[in-house]
């Protein structure tokens, strides 16, 4: 399910819509892979599919982590 449909929306701005922590992880997700992309130097799709999964895990475990405590 994508998140617009979970949250009911048509044609609004998803960001819009985002709480300040998920806009936050979506920052921290956003930076990380763009960190990783510039240190690996990778080139191809996917090769920056792999980058872009590792930087939204970095968000997952900081949600998960915010979550716990």
């Amino acid at each position: 399910m994508k998140v617009s449909e979970y949250k009911g929306l048509r044609k609004e701005s998803l960001r819009d819509n985002m709480t300040d922590i998920e806009v936050a992880l979506t920052n921290l997700g956003e930076i990380a892979t763009h960190k990783l992309a510039k240190e690996q130097k990778n080139y191809g799709l996917e090769q920056n599919k792999k980058i872009a999964r590792r930087g939204g895990n970095i968000a997952k475990i900081t949600r998960d982590n915010l979550e716990k405590n």
